[in-house]
């Protein structure tokens, strides 16, 4: 078993979790939101997100095995809340050695691919940059949010008052990035049983290449270890050939280590 990713894919799965469980019983039920634990892992649903990111299901085989039972169980619950189109991610090592006949089977096809990365606590370098970094206080919340939102070019109108409801959550700090008294950017830490996981992080596109990710990822690189984390972590998107990712360039050059590649598994409802 793979202790490492075992971590890792928990302390991720707990900061989605998070995102998608703080809101108020209005915003979920406005939003549709559903959530369940199941084989040690969570599935999350949001049946009418543009974006198809948020209905995602992670954090499996470590607990339990991956089995054709597990993942039928999880495409019935999208089926039951009226999920179109999911998103199931499993770290490479707990995938069984009939992962494609499970797939086949439960009509799953792959996706793009994540990265996710690691590496030990401690200090970490930030570029020079003349904006402000700091943490976000819950009354700036939404402020946060909605630069987070579009930051990723995500529709801030419906996902802020999901969003805004994790600032303050324990274990959960959100940082921001300030022009003046203008927020441009956002991040996000979540520390989860020795792992301080980077979940999410954005900045506005007039303000990129000022520094703000680099200070932004130190920030909460000081902020983990003084708080005890062994691990930092982190995922993003695997560039194409000849393309660039500027969040892996950031995470690379400051010490992190692309630990494995992660399959998207992509499940679609029957039309």
């Amino acid at each position: 078993m793979d202790r490492i990713a075992e971590l890792l894919e928990a302390a991720e799965a707990e900061a989605v979790w998070g995102y998608e469980t703080s809101a108020s019983p209005a915003v979920a039920e406005s939003l549709k939101l559903a959530s369940r634990r199941i084989g040690g892992g969570v599935v999350l649903a949001m049946p009418d997100d543009v974006t198809n990111y948020w209905s995602k299901a992670l954090g499996f085989g470590f607990a339990s095995p991956v089995t054709l039972d597990l993942v039928e169980e999880i495409t019935d619950f999208y089926r039951t809340h009226g999920v179109r189109l999911a998103t199931l991610q499993f770290a490479p090592s707990v995938l069984p050695r009939d992962w494609e006949s499970i797939a086949a089977k439960t009509g799953l096809t792959a996706g793009g691919t994540w990265l996710k990365l690691a590496r030990l606590a401690g200090l970490v370098e930030s570029a020079d940059t003349d904006l402000r970094i700091g943490q976000v206080p819950v009354e700036q919340a939404e402020e946060w949010a909605t630069t987070l939102t579009r930051g990723f070019g995500m529709p801030a109108d419906t996902l802020v008052p999901m969003i805004s409801a994790v600032v303050g959550r324990p274990g959960f700090t959100a940082y921001g990035a300030w022009d003046g008294d203008t927020m441009v950017g956002a991040a996000s830490l979540a520390i989860h049983d020795q792992v301080a996981s980077f979940a999410g992080a954005a900045v506005l596109p007039a303000y990129r290449g000022r520094g703000a990710q680099s200070a932004l990822l130190a920030a909460r690189a000081r902020q983990a270890s003084a708080e005890g984390a062994k691990w930092l972590s982190a995922e993003t998107g695997k560039p194409a050939d000849g393309e660039q990712n500027s969040s892996l360039n950031n995470m690379l050059r400051t010490g992190f280590e692309i630990r494995y590649a992660r399959q998207n598994w992509i499940w679609r409802a029957d039309d």
